[in-house]
């Protein structure tokens, strides 16, 4: 006769059981064999640079996220259509077969995080996935987008950042002029294209602000919406700073000083920039988020 802790042992692993089956573990076997060789060709082409370098920690961070939110209550796990599954495997696949013949790294990750989630439907249902959306929307930063997309919105950010900083130089009293990303300051030049790598991080400090969010208000959804939204702001003021500053040590100490520890320097001021200005915008913002919450109580 079973004891009491043994039942419900027993009955805890039977949705361990249910999900051990040999479809699925196939499903599971052929998951790795498509996500191991495109993940370490991200991580030895993308995860090595300032564009990618944030890649491990969102994959870590990520990977605790969704196993925080691994047993959603109330929800029916319930297998995925197997029309629909094939039919979103196949488009995925096709992309994926195709990137990886013409060896286009961005296309072939997220066709793979494509096809992954298109057998994550089929195995544990779209109520599932929808439960842990943002675990699985988190995890999509690890993947390095396309450069022709990060080109396009960079540009004018590049533009608009680098014509902000010769205004507020000029206002103070600095002979500065730009043309386009480039800024002349005294008789330096720089292209904001080089001494604003960092706008490249505009992804990473996208993803931690998200982290942050989901971290502080995973259950308000006003407060997740408010501060979501301001992390692209906020990155765009961050990568401001930094020009600012390298900008400012070019002209006082010239292009080997901005380009030496400095340079490391003003990324490390970029990021602190950012989660101070978002934590001021969560604390400026918290009488709203208070008075929806007892609104929704009341």
């Amino acid at each position: 006769m079973r004891t009491e802790s043994e039942t419900s042992l027993a009955l805890a692993m039977r949705p361990a059981r249910q999900l051990l089956t040999p479809a699925n573990l196939a499903l599971a076997v052929g998951a790795v064999a498509l996500i191991a060789p495109t993940m370490f060709q991200v991580a030895r082409d993308s995860w090595s640079t300032e564009q990618g370098g944030h890649g491990p920690l969102v994959l870590v961070t990520g990977l605790w996220a969704l196993w925080r939110e691994r047993r959603p209550d109330g929800v029916e796990k319930k297998p995925g259509n197997p029309v629909v599954s094939a039919l979103l495997l196949g488009i995925t696949l096709s992309i994926f077969a195709v990137a990886r013949i013409t060896g286009v790294l961005e296309i072939e990750a997220f066709a793979m995080y494509g096809a992954a989630l298109s057998a994550a439907y089929l195995v544990f249902g779209s109520a599932v996935l929808r439960s842990v959306w943002f675990p699985l929307v988190y995890l999509a930063f690890t993947l390095p987008p396309p450069d022709t997309v990060v080109a396009m919105v960079t540009q004018p950010i590049k533009i608009a950042i680098s014509s902000s900083v010769v205004s507020f130089l000029a206002a103070v009293g600095y002979p500065v002029a730009s043309s386009g990303v480039t800024i002349q300051i005294g008789q330096y030049q720089l292209l904001v294209a080089a001494a604003c790598a960092g706008l490249n991080s505009i992804v990473t400090l996208t993803a931690l602000c998200l982290f942050y969010v989901y971290l502080r208000h995973r259950s308000n959804v006003v407060a997740f919406i408010v501060i979501a939204l301001a992390a692209i702001p906020v990155a765009i003021i961050s990568n401001f700073v930094r020009v600012l500053v390298l900008v400012l040590v070019t002209y006082h100490f010239g292009d080997a000083m901005a380009q030496g520890f400095v340079h490391d320097f003003a990324g490390l001021l970029m990021f602190a920039v950012a989660l101070i200005t978002i934590f001021g915008v969560d604390k400026l913002a918290a009488p709203l988020f208070t008075e929806r919450k007892e609104a929704a109580f009341s």
